[in-house]
């Protein structure tokens, strides 16, 4: 009965937009990681280098986030995202045909960071045209089009090692962007129900809340865990366990599948456990996993760890997010973007920790146990904040949960 109300209500045609924008998107923002380890063939780099070159989407998207959800506040999700597409045009172009040094390939990484911001058009095109009860289900499906990721990991250095250059996966991706611009606009439509452009104060005053930096910093490790972790795998397995280009990024694909496709599951175990609680042990498995990996297993097992670590961080992306509406029910839009911007951060940082810690000391194994100790950190401050959170807002009564539980973002 649900689902048939579900497919009832709505605009399909800009909920499929939403998706195929929000998968050719994710593919083109973790292109670069994959493709690192034939890159450094033409562009020699040390550890730190090859880190900073693969984080550099991930902080481009962190930054452009915020832009484009000013935008779509503005001019629609629509005009927003296809904006978001005609820029990312620009950078494949440019590392199609015009890259002759390793300084132009780092701006052609930051600007790819466009592709990642297209979480702030995508999901509002989806959400706002669903009812309360099915936004959670709409921001689910569009939501899904992070599986572009395994697109890139699968395939980009297949591409890149059939046609003898990394060159021409760009150019190649150009394609796929382009058919989605054509189908996103002629099938996608802003929903009537805008709300009020959101203003700068409402942005300060959400930030005045100790909550909000508290959400931003499990994000960070979740989301920024996860990101960050794709980007950089293929270079991890290429260097520790010197797998070719295609093999490395093949290992990577298992764990990114893992993180892409249990991300919803967390949402709904969070929805029946509750989120705090399944934080709690989300986190004590990416503690334990990470600490495993530090010892640098066999290819076999370390594979295992890594799958299981990035389910946990998917999974706790969905969690976190179980309680953002319940805390900031009436700034959800406003401080999903902060939240979101802040994971981005934390994708930043994560490769540059392993590729610094690389390169002073020669090994992984410090890198890993420092995300390790982060996991533990964030057990702790779940600890010590549960009681007050329990006292507040996760007490409410449950008919004002259940109100806003269906919006939380995914």
């Amino acid at each position: 009965m649900e689902r048939t109300g579900f497919l009832k209500s709505g605009h399909k045609p800009s909920l499929l937009s939403a998706f195929l924008y929000f998968d050719v998107s994710f593919m083109v923002w973790v292109l670069i990681g994959p493709l690192a380890v034939i890159m450094m063939q033409d562009y020699p780099m040390n550890a730190a280098q090859k880190a900073n070159l693969v984080a550099l989407p991930v902080l481009g998207g962190s930054l452009l986030r915020l832009v484009l959800g000013v935008l779509a506040d503005r001019i629609g999700p629509k005009r927003t995202g296809q904006i978001g597409m005609v820029v990312t045009m620009v950078p494949l172009i440019w590392g199609w045909q015009f890259v002759d040094s390793l300084g132009e390939l780092y701006a052609v990484a930051l600007l790819l960071g466009v592709a990642g911001a297209s979480f702030s058009a995508a999901l509002p095109l989806a959400s706002r045209w669903y009812p309360p009860q099915y936004q959670g289900l709409a921001m689910g499906i569009a939501g899904a089009g992070n599986s572009g990721t395994v697109f890139s990991t699968l395939f980009a250095n297949r591409i890149a090692q059939h046609y003898d250059g990394w060159e021409v996966v760009f150019g190649l991706a150009l394609i796929p962007v382009a058919l989605v611009f054509l189908v996103f606009t002629l099938l996608a439509k802003d929903s009537p129900n805008q709300p009020e452009p959101k203003k700068l104060r409402d942005y300060a005053a959400v930030l005045r809340e100790r909550d909000a930096w508290l959400f931003c910093l499990l994000y960070m490790v979740t989301f920024g865990g996860f990101v960050g972790l794709s980007n950089y795998l293929t270079i991890f397995f290429n260097t520790q366990y010197e797998l070719s280009a295609v093999r490395a990024a093949d290992f990577t694909t298992l764990c990114v599948i893992a993180g892409s496709f249990f991300r919803p599951v967390g949402g709904w175990l969070a929805d029946r456990l509750g989120g705090v609680r399944m934080l709690l042990i989300l986190y004590a498995g990416v503690a334990l996993m990470m600490a495993f990996v530090s010892s640098l297993p066999p290819l076999s097992v370390v594979t295992i760890l890594l799958f299981v670590g990035m389910m946990c961080l998917g999974m706790g992306n969905g969690s976190v997010f179980q309680l953002v509406p319940q805390r900031f029910q009436q700034e959800i839009g406003v401080i999903t973007g902060i939240v979101g911007a802040a994971g981005g951060l934390g994708g930043y940082f994560l490769p540059n920790i392993l590729g610094l810690l690389k390169q002073w000391t020669g090994s992984y194994t410090p890198g890993f146990l420092i995300l390790s100790a982060i996991a533990l950190a964030c057990i702790v401050t779940v600890t010590l904040i549960q009681g007050q959170w329990k006292r507040t807002f996760l007490n409410r009564k449950e008919a004002a949960y259940d109100a806003y539980s269906y919006s939380r973002p995914s």
